[in-house]
């Protein structure tokens, strides 16, 4: 298995897909560097994760700071010695019509969702060009494919993110760094992203969706193990997973 003791960065870490990924990744011999912004939630999990046999240190994060995403690079190369893996899974999704101009959840997901994977790629793409290889994962959503009503803004975020990932890809590939990439397009999967909806209509819409097909996380986290465990030859570089029963 090509994940063990691999050194993998999670971002967003604290619930939802981060979390699933970062139990299961540990499960599979994984030592994790993790963060978000709830301390609580990231040391409980973190003691879970060192109590089951697992090697997993967390850094209090918010995305938006440059600062942060660097102190996470810079406690994975103290902890573990290296950087192979970095998920950039942390994500909001205040999503609400245009014509209702919630401008400040705008930029709130500019922040978030765009800048602070930009934020991420900065702070280990030195290291993975360094060391020529490295992995790097986002979670975009089904909202970075198709467009929806409600969806705008969120959706621009989502294929911004798209476009970059592809485009770190094929960058790699001609300057010979062999950074992979992997783009992972949720569809209904059930984690707190709801709970940042900020539109009354749009959240009981959305929640009326999810609650119908909505699937654990932990299908997910399969996904990013099994982009993790690929040998270092191969790139698989979208995935979109969503329920079976849900005509995404």
């Amino acid at each position: 298995m090509t994940i063990k003791d691999k050194v993998v960065i999670i971002t967003g870490a604290s619930s939802g897909i981060g979390e699933a990924s970062a139990r299961l990744l540990a499960r599979k011999g994984a030592k994790l560097v993790l963060g978000a912004r709830r301390e609580e939630k990231l040391k409980q999990l973190v003691d879970e994760i060192v109590q089951g046999g697992g090697e997993a240190v967390y850094h209090v994060t918010d995305v938006t700071k440059i600062e942060d995403n660097q102190k996470l690079v810079d406690l994975a190369k103290e902890k573990f010695g290296k950087v192979d893996v970095i998920f950039l899974n942390a994500g909001v999704m205040p999503n609400s019509p245009l014509s209702q101009l919630k401008t400040k959840d705008w930029h709130q997901m500019v922040d978030v969702n765009i800048k602070g994977v930009l934020n991420g790629i900065a702070a280990v793409l030195p290291e993975f060009t360094k060391q020529k290889f490295g992995h790097v994962i986002t979670t975009s959503s089904v909202a970075g494919l198709k467009a929806y009503p409600g969806g705008a803004v969120y959706g621009a975020t989502k294929w911004a993110v798209r476009d970059l990932m592809e485009v770190l890809r094929m960058e790699s590939a001609m300057e010979g760094t062999n950074i992979r990439t992997a783009t992972i397009y949720p569809a209904a999967i059930n984690t707190e992203l709801l709970e940042t909806i900020s539109d009354e209509k749009t959240s009981k819409d959305m929640g009326a969706i999810y609650q119908k097909f909505g699937i654990s996380p932990d299908r997910v986290a399969n996904v990013v193990a099994f982009a993790i465990d690929q040998p270092g030859d191969t790139n698989v570089n979208e995935f979109t997973i969503g329920p079976t029963i849900q005509p995404w």
